[in-house]
């Protein structure tokens, strides 16, 4: 896996489409560039203020929508030097497309909780993620971005 920039996660804004009895919010079609196929769709629940740190996928590509709450994303290039945040939910709709090779970690920021739904090219496989403890990396998450 060669060296991956920041600049390669895409932010997609997505569609809210105002319905009778509740909204319809988009989240990936097969048709859109960012696709790269279908492996599994997770959904993963952060309480407010709540930190799930540090990921980095080794092949999985992910595409993140966080449609209820808010929810704050940081990224970390491979070798830790550089630093890119993003907030999406509810108030900004959009996905988070994030090759391979990027650190991640994320923050619940709704009360009482917010959802996160990834929607991976492959199904999980725990030999290709790579974990490290919130504290091998920098990062205040007691401020907003």
């Amino acid at each position: 896996m060669g060296a991956v920039d920041l600049d390669q996660i895409h932010v997609t804004k997505l569609k809210r489409i105002p319905v009778v009895g509740g909204d319809v919010l988009h989240a990936l079609k097969a048709t859109e560039e960012d696709y790269r196929g279908f492996g599994e769709a997770y959904f993963s629940m952060v309480n407010a203020g709540a930190v799930k740190a540090w990921k980095m996928h080794r092949r999985m590509t992910l595409n993140l929508v966080a449609p209820i709450g808010e929810v704050r994303f940081v990224f970390f290039s491979a070798d830790g030097n550089t630093q890119r945040e993003i907030t999406i939910g509810a108030a900004n709709y959009a996905r988070l497309t994030v090759p391979p090779g990027i650190w991640f970690g994320f923050q619940g920021l709704a009360v009482p909780y917010s959802v996160v739904l990834n929607v991976a090219d492959m199904p999980h496989d725990p030999d290709e993620v790579v974990r490290k403890s919130v504290e091998e990396f920098t990062c205040d998450w007691k401020r907003p971005n």
